[in-house]
């Protein structure tokens, strides 16, 4: 019970901040304006968002790679004209100024969807995603194994 008190303390603090508190790193709800490819997303307002732990084939910029049209529509089909909510990752930024954070919407997160279905890779860049790395990656082993989307049809898997 000693170990709960900082949680709830911390739990009590997010919910009397609102639904649409901001969090050192940016909003935790916005609208998505656009979706870049299968794992960046632009929210209305400006600033992109780039999914942690998520690395997706590449289908912008000339690029063309295996699985990447794809990847893109489903990632569009879950958040494009929709309120999603962001928790920040263990930094705010990479290194090309997107926003690091986990999505969901409607309670669906993102990430672990775009990883299980096979539309996406893991890809960890600490310190960013540490703390949900084992469980990302159980669910891309699982989608390998079964020869879930890129894993599948694509020869190599332009993300492994």
């Amino acid at each position: 019970m000693r170990s709960l008190i900082p949680l709830l303390a911390w739990m009590g603090l997010l919910s009397a901040c609102g639904e649409d508190a901001v969090s050192p790193c940016g909003p935790r709800q916005a609208r998505v304006a656009e979706v870049i490819d299968g794992d960046t997303l632009v929210l209305e307002g400006g600033g992109r968002v780039r999914y942690v732990l998520v690395d997706a084939p590449e289908s912008t910029a000339g690029k063309h790679e295996c699985f990447g049209p794809e990847a893109l529509a489903f990632n569009r089909s879950l958040v494009e004209g929709r309120e999603v909510t962001l928790v920040d990752a263990e930094a705010c930024e990479d290194r090309f100024g997107r926003r690091l954070a986990y999505v969901s919407v409607e309670g669906h997160d993102v990430s672990a969807l775009l990883i299980e279905r096979g539309f996406a890779c893991v890809l960890h860049v600490p310190p960013a995603g540490t703390s949900r790395r084992a469980e990302l990656q159980a669910l891309q082993s699982q989608a390998r194994r079964a020869r879930r989307g890129l894993w599948g049809a694509c020869s190599p898997v332009p993300c492994s």
